[in-house]
């Protein structure tokens, strides 16, 4: 039976003591459904927010003021390695199964391919401290304090020699103050969007593939984190008084979408709607997560309680645990997760110098799929069934021309046989009316 599990990272809290059992104890793996309990817990982690990330196989944790990112095995279990880098580590993301995003105090991002060990190094295009990442297979965006978001390409990053300068693709400068979380949507074209939210109560959504501006929000209050629902028709905002802001991009009246209504993108809106207030003081919202189907949502707060929403219902649904500790990160796995040919069974450390690398993973299934299984998992079209498709198209067309050659000539061997029957029925035909008539 498939279980619903979620990842939750906690900042050491010097106030607040924890039971025995999860003394020490930084990073949890819970499980919502169907049983709602602790399934795994490691110890040695303290983290702030946006600072989880994990691929099938490993968490990593970037620790609180330090410039270490604790790895975790999965499958062992236990703290796997230690990686230092060379500043403080302020956020994380997963890029794939591969590929560790870091954002770095003085401005910089590190791309450290964890199955080799190599790093590449952008240069200090913010200003100020990178404590916000998202990633897609293709772009990382790294927002920072400085109120700055970059969008840079993972191809360009990992493909550019190290002697040559990593600048990003575009910047994006409409908040005007740090940002607090960024997500992005779920679209594979270029029409994608990234949401991001500041430290000056706005939520923007904007397309991050050319950095057109969409649409603007102005809050009440400070929003922390973010979660977008899995259509991308809402986005929900973890406020610092622990309530939660439901935004909706879609309306029943609207004919369009909204966000692609030109007249409406350059006018800031005021969110008038009621947040979700949680039923007692926990503190601010840290952490959001939503589920694959969007129905319901987890947010981590100050007082160490993790609370489940109701997306449906618009309100507060129950409490999942209690960690004692801050909660400042959460993140909640599909309970279908997409197989993988490759197993990183050990993470391979950055190396600083650039060298002969080795790749350290191991294939858990066949590389090659059969041709169904390739047409329906692939995006679209596969590539090999369009080519075969455009080779029979030109196939066809050559077979035609000496198909109809062939039929012009049998069609005039035809012809003359008719022709020929047909004098002879003319002649049979002269004299039958002859001998009926008389004559010799």
């Amino acid at each position: 039976m498939p279980s619903e599990n979620f990842i939750a990272a906690t900042r050491a809290h010097p106030s607040k003591t924890q039971n025995g059992m999860l003394k020490d104890v930084g990073v949890y793996i819970h499980e919502i459904q169907p049983e709602c309990t602790i399934r795994s817990s490691f110890k040695k982690g303290s983290a702030h927010r946006n600072s989880l990330a994990a691929n099938s196989s490993h968490i990593f944790v970037a620790q609180a003021d330090k410039a270490i990112v604790n790895v975790y095995s999965r499958e062992k279990g236990n703290l796997e390695a230690l990686v230092s880098f060379p500043e403080r580590v302020h956020s994380l993301a997963t890029a794939g199964e591969s590929i560790v995003a870091v954002g770095l105090a003085e401005g910089r991002i590190i791309l450290w391919e964890v199955s080799t060990g190599k790093q590449v190094s952008t240069s200090a295009a913010h200003l100020q401290i990178v404590d916000s990442l998202a990633a897609t297979d293709i772009h990382i965006l790294s927002g920072s304090t400085d109120s700055n978001i970059h969008v840079w390409s993972i191809p360009q990053l990992l493909g550019i020699p190290s002697n040559e300068t990593h600048e990003p693709l575009r910047c994006f400068s409409n908040h005007q103050a740090a940002i607090t979380s960024l997500v992005l949507g779920h679209s594979l074209g270029n029409s994608n969007i990234c949401v991001s939210s500041s430290v000056d109560s706005t939520i923007i959504v904007w397309n991050y593939h050319s950095g057109q501006l969409l649409r603007t929000f102005l809050l009440p209050k400070i929003p922390l984190c973010l979660g977008l629902d899995p259509c991308d028709r809402a986005v929900f905002a973890g406020l610092e008084d622990g309530s939660v802001q439901m935004i909706e991009f879609l309306t029943l009246d609207s004919v369009k979408n909204p966000l692609y209504d030109i007249e409406l993108q350059a006018t800031p809106v005021q969110v008038k709607s009621t947040p979700w207030n949680p039923p007692t003081d926990v503190g601010s919202a840290l952490a959001i997560s939503l589920s694959y189907d969007g129905t319901y949502l987890l947010t981590g707060h100050e007082s160490g309680k993790v609370y489940r929403w109701d997306t449906g219902h618009r309100r507060f649904s129950s409490q999942i645990v209690d960690f004692s500790s801050p909660v400042t990160n959460l993140k909640i796995e599909l309970p279908f997760p997409k197989k993988k040919n490759l197993k990183i069974c050990v993470v391979s450390k950055p190396k600083l110098t650039e060298q002969n690398y080795t790749l350290n993973s191991q294939f858990i299934q066949p590389l090659t799929t059969s041709q169904f299984d390739q047409t329906v998992l692939s995006y679209g079209f596969p590539r090999e069934v369009l080519e075969r498709a455009i080779s029979q198209l030109s196939t066809t067309s050559h077979a035609s021309v000496s198909t109809e050659n062939q039929l012009k000539k049998e069609n005039q061997e035809l012809w003359k046989i008719i022709n020929e029957q047909r004098a002879v029925q003319k002649a049979t035909w002269d004299k039958y009316n002859s001998l009926r008539t008389g004559d010799t």
